[in-house]
C-alpha cells in the first residue's frame, strides 16, 4: 500500500500532529508512506519516522496580489501533480481546506488514485474568502471522501459543497506523547501546589483571555494553584499583558511552546479548554489519555464528542464565564471528584485508539476493515 500526505506543514498544530503520528503509524504497518509539504522542512515540530518519505516541496508563501496568488497557486498545483505521477500512490489524502483544493486540482485526470479531503475545522467558523470557498463549493466534488471530524462539519459539507461522500472520522489519541525540543522542565509539586494546564496556540478563538479572567476570580479562594498555559502565538503580548493586570504574574505562567507536553499533562491537576471553536480538539484527548480530568466550553465542535459530562469531565455553555468559573470551582475544590473524573478520562485511550481510528480510515481507503 502506497500512501501520500498532503499537509500545508509539520509547524505545531493539531492537524499536523494527526498527520505526523497516522504517517508513522502506517509506516509501522509495512505501508510505503509519502508526507508531501508546501512548506520547507526547516522548521518541522512533529517528526516522523525515517521510514516515512519526507518530502518538502517549498512553494509556500504569501502572495502580494491576485495575479501572484493566482500564479503561486498554480506552481503548487503543479509541484504537487509532479509528486503524484512520480510517486504513484493508491491513496492520497489531503489535511485542511486549501490542501484539499490544491490536491484535487493536481489529480485531475489522474488514474489509479484514491483522492481523499480532510477537513480538520468547523468550516463556517474560518471562512476562506470568496474565490477559496467558491473553489472548495466545485471542488470537493472532485474528491472520491472528504473527512470531516464531526456530525455538525459533516452536514454542512454535504449542505454546502458538492462532495459525493462525507466521512466523520474523529482524531486519534497518541500515549505516551514523544519528547521532543524544545524541553519545558515540569515545575517543582514538593511545595504541595496545584495546576491548572491549558495547551494550544495563543490566538483568539482558543480563548485563553477567558480562562485568565476565570483564574483571576478563582485565585483569591485557591492559593496553592497555579495557571500554565502552554504555547505561543500572535496573542502572546496580549495575553501577558492581561496577566500583569491580574497582579498574578507569580501564578500564571505561559512559558511558551512545549515538545514534551506528556510530561505537563502528567504534573497537572486539572485541564481546561476554553476554546471559542474547534475543530477535534486534540489537547483535549491528550490530556484525557493522561488521566486529567477536564472542563470544557461546549463549543462547536468536538469537545460534547469527547466529553461525556459528569463522567470524565464537565461541559460548560460556550462562552459562559461564570459557569465556566463555577465548573472549575466543583473540580479545583474537590479532589475525590477530580480523582473520579480522571479515571474515566482514562478510557480516551480506547475510545480513540489509533488502531480504531486507522481502521476508520482504512474503510475508504479500498480496504478491508
Amino acid at each position: 500500500m502506497k500512501l501520500l500526505i498532503l499537509i500545508h506543514s509539520l509547524q505545531s498544530g493539531g492537524a499536523e500532529r494527526v498527520s505526523a503520528s497516522m504517517a508513522n503509524h502506517w509506516e509501522e504497518a509495512g505501508w510505503t508512506v509519502t508526507v508531501l509539504t508546501l512548506t520547507s522542512n526547516a522548521r518541522d515540530f512533529y517528526k516522523v519516522n525515517a521510514g516515512v518519505q519526507r518530502v518538502a516541496l517549498n512553494v509556500a508563501g504569501d502572495s502580494r496580489n491576485a495575479l501572484s496568488a493566482v500564479n503561486n497557486n498554480f506552481q503548487r498545483v503543479r509541484a504537487i501533480r509532479r509528486e503524484l505521477k512520480k510517486r504513484e500512490p493508491d491513496v492520497a489524502v489531503a489535511m485542511m481546506s486549501t490542501a484539499n483544493i490544491l490536491l484535487a486540482l493536481a489529480a485531475i485526470g489522474l488514474k489509479g488514485v484514491r483522492i481523499i479531503g480532510s477537513e480538520r475545522t468547523y468550516p463556517p467558523r474560518i471562512p476562506l474568502g470568496r474565490a477559496w470557498e467558491a473553489m472548495r463549493a466545485y471542488l470537493y466534488g472532485q474528491l472520491d471522501t472528504v473527512v470531516a471530524l464531526t456530525q455538525e462539519s459533516a452536514s454542512w459539507l454535504h449542505q454546502h459543497t458538492r462532495a459525493r461522500e462525507v466521512a466523520v472520522i474523529p482524531n486519534a489519541v497518541t500515549w505516551p506523547l514523544p519528547i521532543h525540543d524544545p524541553y519545558l522542565p515540569t515545575p517543582d509539586r514538593t511545595d504541595g501546589s496545584h495546576i491548572l494546564l491549558a495547551v494550544g496556540r495563543m490566538s483568539e478563538e482558543k480563548g485563553f483571555d477567558l480562562l485568565i479572567r476565570a483564574f483571576h476570580a478563582l485565585a483569591p479562594d485557591f492559593p496553592t494553584w497555579r495557571l500554565v498555559i502552554l504555547g505561543d502565538g500572535v496573542d502572546r503580548q496580549a495575553l501577558e499583558a492581561q496577566t500583569v493586570l491580574t497582579g498574578l504574574e507569580s501564578r500564571i505562567s505561559l512559558p511558551g511552546r512545549s515538545g514534551n507536553v506528556g510530561q505537563w499533562y502528567a504534573a497537572a491537576d486539572l485541564y481546561a479548554l476554553t476554546s471559542r471553536f474547534e475543530g477535534f480538539p486534540n489537547t483535549l484527548i491528550e490530556a484525557m489519555s493522561y488521566g486529567l480530568p477536564v472542563v470544557s466550553f461546549d463549543c462547536d465542535t468536538g469537545p460534547r464528542d469527547i466529553i461525556r459530562h459528569e463522567i470524565d469531565g464537565l461541559l460548560v455553555p460556550a462562552g459562559n464565564g461564570a459557569a465556566l468559573e463555577h465548573s472549575l470551582r466543583r473540580l479545583m475544590e474537590n479532589k475525590a471528584l477530580r480523582d473520579q473524573f480522571g479515571a474515566k478520562a482514562n478510557e480516551v485511550k480506547q475510545r480513540f485508539s489509533i488502531e480504531s481510528v486507522s481502521k476508520m480510515w482504512e474503510n475508504y481507503f479500498g480496504l478491508e476493515s
